[in-house]
Formats: structure tokens, sequence, C-alpha cells
């Protein structure tokens, strides 16, 4: 196996090739071809040519940025707007990105060391990654910048900067507690810049944005990568796709990464530089690929996808619990206790009934009172036969309950008929 370093948003990133018995299989891993890198370590296209010029096999290859044309611009960029940014601020700044984001996180400090500002870390995960950068030599922290978050409130506004997790809105990130007015330590006030230095990733849409409106409640001015380049992407756009096409070579090609439209979009990029069509494969999450020097094909699948953990379960929630968790999240739940003599089958305790999530207090009693006549009406007209089987008795109260709530209601709760037996008492 060999690695070759490549530029991506994190520090000592790389691409993998493994020699094979079929031939060479390169991974180019999480890259871009950035000419002036914040850590000055340059994607190696050296070797990434040697290994065309041995002959590549196989190459897999990032589809993020597929239907961006041109190049992904340097994350050099973003300190430049940062700087702008910073020279016309007044007042405290907080920016939100990636705790990963060493090079993002490393400029942000230089830029607030320039204009006189002190800056506090703040969230677990970027505490933690910045003091590793830190031991590793990645993040070199200029003297005297960084303060503890509880010493802002000896610092005027305008001298000091929050760098803090919750780019994505993340429900208990520091950037959501503080627009929500929940953070103990930090309070928005008015004339507050919030800078969220990342880009949106498909299915936050909804958290970011609720984010921001609550910023802007509480009189701070937002501003994100529509307004200002404040982000750039760690992934390659078309252009340097292309360039990583040609580098190598490669004989069979699967693109990686993104959603299949950006898969589909690098295929046609690959049929662009010369690669057959009929060796480019679209494959799917848990697809099994094999390859020969002559052919490749899908021989099988695995099963891939999340894993949901649940305290001390890992994967062993299913797909009907979580849609029952969502049934009774939604429509909530109406319990149903009868306790029945276990010789004459007459009633001996209830119908009780329970609801949680479903009906509001000032229904309850009217509801609960329909609900009980409703059930000893069906028991006492059912066959002898069948009050003798619990399972039959409770799928009758099922469906009879859910078609009363129904038209009553119009609202569809989870339903749990539960049958006893009761032992020696007289009906």
């Amino acid at each position: 196996m060999e690695c070759m370093r490549v530029c991506h948003s994190i520090p000592d990133g790389v691409g993998v090739a493994l020699e094979t018995p079929a031939g060479l299989v390169v991974h180019a891993g999480d890259f871009k071809f950035d000419p002036t890198p914040v850590d000055g370590k340059l994607t190696d296209y050296h070797k990434f040519a040697e290994l065309g010029d041995r002959g590549v096999l196989v190459l897999l290859s990032d589809s993020t940025n597929a239907m961006r044309p041109g190049f992904t611009p340097s994350e050099r960029t973003v300190g430049q707007a940062l700087e702008e940014v910073f020279r016309t601020v007044r007042r405290r700044i907080i920016v939100a990105c990636f705790a990963s984001h060493i090079h993002r996180i490393q400029q942000i400090l230089e830029v607030a060391a320039r204009m006189g500002r002190k800056v506090a870390i703040h969230g677990k995960s970027m505490i933690a990654n910045t003091r590793i950068a830190a031991d590793l030599g990645h993040l070199r922290i200029p003297p005297d910048v960084l303060v503890r978050l509880d010493d802002l409130r000896h610092l005027s506004p305008a001298e000091t900067v929050i760098i803090a997790t919750g780019s994505q809105g993340e429900p208990l990130s520091a950037i959501a507690r503080m627009s929500a007015g929940e953070h103990k330590q930090i309070e928005i006030t008015p004339g507050d810049t919030v800078i969220f230095s990342a880009r949106v990733i498909p299915g936050n849409e909804q958290a970011i944005a609720r984010t921001i409106n609550q910023l802007f409640r509480r009189g701070a001015e937002v501003i994100t990568e529509e307004f200002a380049p404040v982000h750039v992407s760690g992934h390659p756009c078309q252009e340097e796709l292309k360039l990583m096409l040609n580098l190598t070579r490669p004989k069979f090609f699967v693109p990686i990464h993104g959603e299949y439209r950006h898969r589909h979009h690098h295929a046609r990029l690959a049929t662009a530089v010369g690669i057959d069509p009929a060796h480019i494969c679209l494959a799917e999450n848990g697809d099994i690929l094999e390859f020969t020097p002559e052919k490749r094909d899908i021989v099988g699948k695995v099963t891939g996808g999340r894993v949901f953990v649940d305290g001390k379960g890992v994967g062993d929630v299913g797909d009907a619990i979580l849609r029952e968790r969502q049934h009774l999240a939604r429509d909530g739940m109406v319990v149903v206790v009868v306790g029945l003599h276990h010789q004459t089958r007459a009633i001996v305790v209830g119908p009780e009934i329970v609801s949680r999530g479903f009906v509001h207090l000032q229904d309850q009693e009217a509801f609960f009172n329909a609900a009980n006549h409703l059930v000893k009406e069906l028991l006492a007209g059912c066959p002898e036969e069948e009050r003798g089987d619990a399972s039959i008795l409770k799928e009758k109260i099922k469906v009879a309950l859910r078609k009363f709530v129904h038209k009553a209601f119009d609202r569809r709760p989870m339903i749990l008929p539960i049958v006893t037996d009761v032992w020696g008492a007289e009906p």
C-alpha cells in the first residue's frame, strides 16, 4: 500500500494506492488541487502521475463537487474574506465552523491576532481538536491570542472573537444555544456578528435557517457564504476531477462520494476525457465490485448505511421499531386495560383508559367515558368462544377504538389493548 499527500479541509489528507494481483487500485481520498494551501503542503501531482505511468486498473475518485464547473478556490481566499469582515466589524465576532477544519481555525487565529483581538475556543470537539492539532504541530497559535471563555467578560466586545461549533445548526451546539438564549456564558446582543464559515450539508437546511433566524431576532448580523466568500470547499470541482483522471489514466473508473446525481455527472466528465463508458461503474452503497484486467462487474451486495446507536444497543433497533416511535411521536397513544374473570369471562376490572400525547385535558373525561362504554358494549356482544381468546379480544378492541377515535378526532394514535385474566374474584 502507498499513500499520496492530498489537500483537503483537514491536515495530512492522503489518497491510497493498493497493488493487487489484478492490478493497481487508486483511491484518491477527499482532495482538491489547492495551489496555495495554508500549511504549504501541495497535493502530490507527481505521485499521481507516476501511478498513471505504472498503469492504474481502477480509480475511485471524489464526486462531491462534480456539478460545479472550474476549480475550487484556495483555502487562503477565506482568510482574505475574513480579514475584510474583521476590519469592518466594531463589536464581537463569533465564527462557526467545523471542529475538524484546522486550516480554517488557523486563519481565524491569524486574522484575529493581526486585528488585535483575543480569541476564545468554544465547544468540546473544537477545544479538543485545537489542542491536539497544536500538539502535533498542525496548528500554530499566535502568542497571547487565546483566552478562556470566562475571560471575555473582562474585555470589550470589539476586542473579542469566539470560534464555536454549530455551523450545521446542531441543537446542542454552542451557536444553537446562543441563538435560543440558553447559553450560560454568552448572550447574543445587538451589534454582534456571527459568521457561518461552512457550507450547508444537505438535510440540515431547516436547522441552520432556524438558528440564523433566531440570531437575527436577537439583533446579530449573520454572514454566510451567500454574502461573502467566508467558506470554500475541500473537494475538487470539474476541472480538478478531469486533472485527476488525466494524471492517473485508469482503465476502470468508479465515482464515489456524493449522491447519485453527483456520481452521474462525474461519470460524464470521465467520458469527456476519454474513459470508455463501458468501463465506468456507477455503484450504490453496499455493492461488491469485482475487477479483472479485462472486465468489471457487480457481484453482490452487503448491508450498508446508517447504524442506529440507542443506549447500549448498536444496530439492534430496526425499521419497525423506528416506525413505532415515529407513530408515537406524531399521534400519541391510548392504552385500554380490561380484567376478565378467568371462568365466567365477565368484566372484573375496567375498562380503564389511559392516553399519552393524544387528547387535551378538557376532552379527556368525555373521551374516556365514551371509550369505556364502547369497550363494554363490544365485550358484551362477543360470542362466548371469542371471549376466552385474549388475542381476539385485543384485536377487536383495537379495531373498534381506532374507528371511534378517527371518526371523533380524525387522528390515529397507537392503541394498545391489555386483556388479563383475574383469578379468584367474583364478577
